[in-house]
C-alpha cells in the first residue's frame, strides 16, 4: 500500500496555484511526478480490486508505436509520448484480490510499475517471449482489449490479434475473453488522489471561462464570437494546458432572424457580433494531469441601462438547474445509463420540461468509458454504452439543455449547461460547483445605480 502522505502534499500544492486574479498551474516536471505517482497508486490499489471484480487474472495490452490503445496511453510513464516499437504490457492477478504482477514484454521498462520481461538477445522472437511468460502463469482468462460497444477497450488491432492468437498455445485459446468490462472499469474509476485533485482542475476550467465571458475579452459591437473562441484557445496555451476539443460559443438573441435555440448540435454556429441584449454560451474544456473537464456556462450582455441579467432569462436558467437536479437525483449504484435517463424524463414530463440529457462519463478522455445517459440526438436508449451499471468513485459531464419560451422574446430560449461532477456511490457532487446564476457583461455594478 502507499502511503497517502506524499498525496497530500500534491494535493496541497496545486489547491494553492488557482485564485480569482491568478492561475498559476504546475511545472511539466511537477505534473510528471504527479502522473507517475498516481499511476504506481492506481495499480497498486485500485487494478487487483477490478481484475477481482471482472474476473479476469491476465490482462495484456499490446500497441504499436503511434497507434496507441487508448487504455496503454494511460499507463506509460509521463516522459513517454507513445509507445516504443511494439509495447505488450502484462498483469498478472494469481488469486482473487491479491497484488497484480505487472510485466513489460518490451525492449525497455515502461515506467516504474512495468519491468521488462523481455530480453531480445537470448529470444529474439518478442511474441514467443510473450507466450512463454502467459504460458509460465497458466491463466484461467486472458482479458484482450477487444470490445463491441465501447472504442475506448477496442485497441487491440486486427493485426496484432490475429498474431497472438496465432502464437498462443492451443490449450489456452478458450481462454481468451474481451476485456471490454475491466478497460472501461479502469477508466472510468477515480481514485482517492485523482478525486481531490479534480475540483482544483475544474477551477482552473471555471476561470478561464468566467475570464473569457467578461469585459476582459469581449467589447460588445466588435468582439466576434470566433475571437473569443480564439481567446480560449491562445488562453490555454499560455498557461501551458491542452483541450481535447476546440471550444465554441453561440448567441441567442431576441431578434426574430436569430433561430440559435434551434439549432442541430451537428452544425457550427455563424460567427457573429457581439452585442447588448445577446445571451451567450461557451462549450470549453482543458486537459490538465491527464485528466479532463466539459464545461458549458452562459452570459448575458448588458444593454444600456440595465444593472443585471433580466429575471425573465435568471427564470429560464432556473429551470437548466432543476433539470440537473432531477438528473443527479436519479443516480443510483447500479442503475443503468438508459435508466437514469428514462426516469429523469419522466420527472421533466410529470413537471412539464421540455429539455434533452446527453450526460457521459468524464476522466482519462473527454468523452470517456462508463454508462452513457442519453445522447443530444437519441433520447431514447442507447444499446450498448447505455446499459453499462452506475458504479460508485465514476466522474461524468452533467450535459443536457431546458428549452423555455421567454414572452419578452417570444421565442422559445435553450439554457445549455454542462459540469463536471462525481458519483461517489451515494450522491453527486459537481467537482466546483456549477453555474446557478448567468454572468452579465460587464459585470454588474449595481452600487452605481445606473
Amino acid at each position: 500500500m502507499i502511503k497517502k502522505l506524499p498525496f497530500l502534499f500534491l494535493v496541497f500544492l496545486i489547491s494553492n496555484l488557482v485564485s480569482a486574479q491568478n492561475i498559476a498551474v504546475l511545472t511539466q516536471r511537477e505534473q510528471a511526478k504527479v502522473i507517475d505517482t498516481w499511476l504506481e497508486y492506481r495499480i497498486e490499489n485500485l487494478l487487483p480490486e477490478l481484475m477481482t471484480e471482472t474476473g479476469i487474472d491476465m490482462w495484456v495490452v499490446i500497441s504499436r508505436e503511434y497507434n496507441e490503445d487508448p487504455v496503454i496511453r494511460t499507463m506509460l510513464p509521463s516522459t513517454w509520448q507513445a509507445a516504443r516499437r511494439r509495447t505488450i504490457l502484462v498483469m498478472y492477478q494469481p488469486s482473487a484480490n491479491a497484488p497484480v504482477e505487472t510485466y513489460a514484454v518490451a525492449r525497455y521498462d515502461v515506467g516504474k510499475s512495468f519491468k521488462r520481461a523481455w530480453d531480445p538477445e537470448n529470444q529474439p522472437d518478442q511474441w514467443k517471449a510473450l507466450m512463454e511468460l502467459i504460458s509460465s502463469k497458466n491463466p484461467k482468462k486472458i482479458g484482450l482489449n477487444y470490445a463491441k460497444d465501447y472504442g475506448h477497450a477496442d485497441g487491440l488491432t486486427t493485426n496484432e490479434h490475429q498474431v497472438f492468437l496465432d502464437y498462443l498455445p492451443e490449450n489456452l485459446q478458450s481462454n481468451v475473453v474481451s476485456a471490454q468490462t475491466l478497460a472501461v472499469r479502469w477508466l472510468e474509476t477515480r481514485t482517492e488522489p485523482e478525486m481531490a485533485t479534480y475540483k482544483h482542475i475544474q477551477e482552473i476550467a471555471h476561470s478561464i471561462i468566467s475570464e473569457g465571458l467578461s469585459e476582459a475579452v469581449i467589447t460588445p459591437g466588435v468582439t466576434t464570437t470566433e475571437d473569443v473562441i480564439w481567446w480560449y484557445r491562445e488562453r490555454i496555451k499560455e498557461l501551458k494546458l491542452d483541450t481535447w476539443f476546440h471550444p465554441s460559443v453561440d448567441i441567442q438573441r431576441a431578434d426574430p432572424a436569430n433561430n440559435e435555440q434551434n439549432r442541430n448540435f451537428a452544425t457550427k454556429s455563424p460567427e457573429s457580433v457581439i452585442m447588448p441584449g445577446d445571451l451567450l454560451h461557451v462549450d470549453f474544456g482543458i486537459t490538465y494531469l491527464r485528466l479532463n473537464t466539459d464545461t458549458q456556462e452562459m452570459a448575458y450582455v448588458l444593454k444600456a441601462g440595465e444593472t443585471g441579467v433580466p429575471e425573465y432569462l435568471s427564470k429560464a436558467f432556473a429551470q437548466g438547474n432543476r433539470v440537473q437536479d432531477i438528473l443527479t437525483s436519479n443516480y443510483v449504484t447500479g442503475r443503468t445509463g438508459n435508466e437514469i435517463l428514462r426516469a429523469s424524463r419522466q420527472v421533466m414530463g410529470a413537471e412539464g420540461i421540455r429539455g434533452s440529457i446527453y450526460t457521459h462519463p468524464l476522466g482519462f478522455y473527454g468523452h470517456s468509458a462508463g454508462p452513457t445517459i442519453g445522447m443530444w440526438d437519441n433520447q431514447g436508449d442507447t444499446p450498448g454504452a447505455g446499459e453499462f451499471p452506475l458504479h460508485e468513485n465514476t466522474g461524468y459531464a452533467i450535459e443536457l439543455n431546458a428549452v423555455v419560451f421567454v414572452p419578452e422574446w417570444n421565442k422559445d430560449v435553450r439554457i445549455m449547461l454542462e459540469e463536471g461532477a462525481l458519483f461517489d456511490g451515494q450522491k453527486v457532487t459537481y467537482y466546483n460547483g456549477r453555474q446557478k446564476e448567468i454572468f452579465s457583461i460587464p459585470r454588474a455594478n449595481k452600487h452605481l445605480g445606473l
